[in-house]
């Protein structure tokens, strides 16, 4: 039988769609006073993709020009951008494919015990929208796996390659006992993921490509893909979304690639975004695994 096209689904049918993952409840305190870690009135969330040579090797690009731009992200982007971290004194969550762990065995432990959140970012980013539901549940169970032996713990979050989301993937989220993930835009607020109408308990803490440095400072050589945004003025557009978080009394998300954000004039503007956002003295800044931890009680 052939495929039918959208206009032909039934009611039902592309209700069942729409309705296969969907938003739950904000997760937030009624209490302003304890909306946020340590009562403070804004929380801010920071987050880099250590994908490194990654998203090359996922589509078999194995030529040495690609495997050298991911190789900056870990050989130069990552010390630096912990040493900026350390500066802040702020913890941030690193999301990882397994493959880059298993590549570097120091990188991962290197984050734990600075103090950071290591969280699975898939096997090989892998499009996890091409693969069957067994082969998306053995990748991640791997994942978890290698964080498990390099860490001595498993991580707790999730965060899938590119953020998608197959038909499956929240029920491997749920069989692995994921206690949340960030790769969907359904709020600027954390909330609970809903599978086909029933709760799952678990959190979400929402992304988006207006708080991510991929949309605006990617290169493609041989593609029309180039950085038209200056990071001066990446830098205005993300102090704009932080300010408009504090005033709402909200969170600000952020998501980071070494290999992108980890180039001089972009650490530069890095910088300015912390030194703004610390100058804040009622923030809380912390890990993503934290802010679930404090928002999971109220699902």
């Amino acid at each position: 039988m052939e495929a039918q096209e959208p206009w032909q689904w039934t009611e039902p049918e592309w209700r069942a769609r729409v309705e296969r993952v969907r938003a739950g409840k904000t997760l937030r305190h009624r209490d302003s006073a304890r909306r946020w870690p340590e009562g403070r009135r804004a929380a801010v969330a920071i987050s880099f993709d250590s994908d490194h040579e990654t998203p090359a090797l996922r589509d078999g690009e194995t030529s040495p020009a690609r495997m050298a731009q991911g190789e900056f992200g870990a050989r130069v982007a990552v010390p630096k951008i912990l040493d900026l971290l350390a500066v802040h004194d702020i913890a941030a969550t690193f999301f990882m494919p397994a493959v880059c762990a298993l590549m570097r065995p120091e990188e991962a432990p290197r984050y734990r015990d600075l103090g950071h959140e290591v969280a699975v970012h898939g096997w090989i980013h892998e499009r996890n929208t091409t693969l069957e539901f067994a082969d998306e549940l053995d990748l991640t169970r791997r994942c978890l796996d290698t964080f498990e032996h390099q860490l001595g713990h498993r991580p707790v979050g999730i965060r899938t390659p590119s953020w998608d989301f197959s038909e499956g993937t929240l029920a491997v989220i749920r069989e692995l006992g994921f206690a949340y993930d960030s790769s969907l835009m359904a709020d600027t607020e954390p909330y609970e993921l809903i599978e086909a109408g029933e709760q799952t308990g678990v959190v979400e803490i929402p992304v988006e490509w207006i708080r991510d440095d991929a949309p605006y400072l990617m290169m493609d050589r041989f593609g029309g893909l180039r950085p038209h945004t200056a990071p001066r003025d990446l830098l205005q557009i993300w102090i704009d979304e932080f300010d408009a978080a504090y005033a709402e009394g909200g969170l600000f998300q952020l998501t980071m690639h070494p290999h992108i954000i980890g180039h001089r004039s972009r650490l530069r503007i890095l910088d300015d975004l912390l030194r703004h956002i610390s100058s804040h003295s009622d923030v809380w800044i912390g890990t993503h695994a934290d802010l679930a931890a404090h928002l999971r009680p109220l699902i």
